[in-house]
């Protein structure tokens, strides 16, 4: 049996927060923050990779109108 790892620091932190009485509008502001915080974290790091690829939006055009591709199809299909 291999031995548990270590809490990270964000677990230590976040377990600050909860260990304490929070209300539930709190709550959902502090979840939000940290979807938003790492939703801009994750363009931050797409775009940095699309200026090193020198993608443009004619890149994208071409890649949502490939034979085959269902990212232009509004049906999702």
């Amino acid at each position: 049996m291999s031995a548990a790892q270590p809490l990270s620091n964000l677990q230590q932190e976040l377990l600050k927060v909860y260990s304490s009485d929070v209300s539930e509008e709190d709550l959902l502001h502090i979840k939000r923050y940290l979807a938003k915080y790492f939703a801009f974290k994750a363009i931050g790091e797409a775009d940095q990779i699309w200026d090193e690829k020198g993608y443009t939006n004619d890149t994208m055009d071409q890649w949502l109108n490939e034979e085959g591709s269902s990212y232009g199809d509004k049906d999702g299909h």
